[in-house]
């Protein structure tokens, strides 16, 4: 218990409650509903009961065997908990339109699908001036929220994110001169401690946005072996994607007041 409570001081609070903690909760339900219920006995929790219990039942002492299942267990929760940030990473490329080059004929697809979906927002206003006085309400509503998130620039990009990050990297660009890529690194050492925090944080929602996708992945993979995980993956997802889209926002909001800020002082 002593060797836990230190680890757990040594252990950033991010990492043990985005990282290790669902990794745990990831591989039980794997273990348990994948490995043990499956699709037969999905909702059998006497089964689920007996199988943990099983588990933890340590007869005579500490047995070989309980041992060996605890360093088994160990291993893989350490494991999901260093895969998912590799996960993330390859998302966050996606999201923001970075992508490799040899997916590249389906990002150029991709774009050109978005390109042919676009409307103007001005021109989604006026449909929705007309379905409200049509009285077609929800219509009209539906369309407002549609504005509010098209920009207002034909999409480049495979990804709204993308789009986003390069709107950004272009307002920089036109009011500093500066490029967001290459003067991010000397940015972050020049600009005063409450700009970098705001970077650092909106950077973080960012990746943890990323992480939260990699999650909800996952849980949709287990769903071939133990359904419930398959929706409970959905919801993740669509709850991930929104906190995605709201970062990059957040992201690029204070990307660009730092960059500006920082320039009208020098």
């Amino acid at each position: 218990m002593g060797l836990l409570v230190e680890l757990q001081k040594r252990i950033p609070d991010g990492w043990f409650l985005r990282r290790l903690l669902p990794a745990a909760l990831f591989v039980v339900v794997a273990a348990v509903g994948g490995g043990q219920l499956g699709q037969r006995h999905w909702d059998d929790l006497g089964l689920a009961r007996e199988r943990i219990a099983g588990a933890l039942r340590v007869s005579g002492g500490t047995s070989t065997r309980a041992v060996a299942s605890l360093v088994l267990y160990a291993v893989a929760v350490v494991a999901a908990a260093f895969a998912v940030p590799v996960v993330a990473r390859a998302i966050g490329a996606l999201t923001s339109g970075a992508w490799p080059w040899w997916l590249m004929p389906l990002g150029r697809r991709l774009t050109g699908w978005r390109e042919r979906c676009w409307t103007h927002p001005e021109d989604i206003g006026k449909e929705a001036v007309r379905a409200r006085a049509a009285g077609r309400t929800l219509r009209a509503d539906r369309l407002d929220a549609r504005r509010a998130r098209t920009a207002s620039t034909r999409p480049s990009s495979p990804t709204w994110s993308g789009d986003r990050l390069r709107a950004t990297e272009a307002h920089v660009k036109a009011g500093t001169g500066l490029d967001v890529a290459s003067e991010w690194p000397k940015l972050l050492l020049v600009v005063p401690d409450t700009s970098r925090t705001a970077l650092s944080d909106a950077r973080d929602a960012y990746d943890a946005a990323c992480e939260a996708l990699a999650w909800s992945t996952a849980l949709t993979l287990l769903g071939t072996c133990w359904w419930p995980a398959a929706p409970a993956g959905v919801l993740v997802g669509l709850h991930s994607w929104q906190s995605l889209r709201g970062a990059v926002g957040r992201l690029c909001r204070t990307t660009e007041a730092v960059f500006m800020t920082q320039h009208g002082e020098g």
